[in-house]
């Protein structure tokens, strides 16, 4: 059976990228001290600031790929009821370590997005800290979709992910040939106004600010930060 699916993965380019993608994250947070950007109990200066501004109402949310659970961890804290989930065994272990020590309600599951099982329309807002630019180019629309799907109407969508020079600078006909992100895929602006603006109102692109490491707030330059509306 193995052999059978190995050879299913590297006759096609998409199982193989899929395979390759679930497997390089189960390990990924098993080194806690590696100098990783996102390894610290830090929130995203975005969600933080649009939380200041009463551009959120608290409700139920749902962190993707939630990682060490900073983001969810903040939404807790600020009223939310969150589920956060992770495709990683060591993110979402990590990450359950960090919710106990926080006290907060948050659920955290292991699981890809993809599996996810959800009432549609559940949730009040659907945040993506940086999973959507790790979604190969055959799984972009579905993943739009399923996005919209969680969400009530009218509910917030906030996005995090790769500006052109932060990515791997894959096209997706490279991703493709390669069978490969290259670790990532960057996005201009233009490109995510166009994949997001079908079922969302998009209210605001910008990038995220550059903050040093030890902030009490996690921010780099080289990413994009997304805030949108279902409608």
């Amino acid at each position: 059976m193995t052999r059978d699916v190995d050879r299913q993965a590297f006759d096609d380019p998409a199982r193989q990228i899929d395979a390759d993608e679930h497997a390089r994250w189960q390990t990924f947070y098993d080194d806690r001290a590696r100098p990783c950007p996102f390894f610290v109990q830090a929130p995203d200066e975005n969600l933080d600031a649009w939380l200041r501004q009463g551009a959120l109402t608290p409700g139920r949310a749902l962190d993707i790929g939630c990682g060490i659970a900073r983001n969810a961890i903040h939404l807790a804290r600020h009223g939310f009821g969150v589920d956060a989930i992770d495709v990683s065994a060591s993110a979402v272990q990590w990450a359950s370590e960090e919710v106990r020590s926080a006290g907060v309600p948050v659920a955290v599951h292991h699981v890809s997005f993809f599996d996810f099982a959800f009432q549609p329309a559940s949730y009040d807002l659907v945040y993506d800290g940086g999973c959507f630019h790790h979604i190969p180019p055959h799984q972009r629309d579905a993943y739009v979709q399923r996005v919209a799907s969680a969400l009530k109407p009218g509910g917030a969508f906030g996005l995090v992910c790769f500006a052109p020079e932060g990515g791997s600078g894959y096209t997706d006909e490279e991703v493709v040939r390669n069978r490969s992100l290259g670790g990532g895929l960057g996005y201009d602006e233009a490109r995510l106004r166009q994949i997001w603006g079908g079922a969302f109102d998009v209210r605001s692109v910008r990038r995220m600010r550059e903050l040093p490491r030890g902030a009490p707030l996690f921010g780099k330059d080289f990413l994009w930060v997304l805030l949108a509306t279902r409608r």
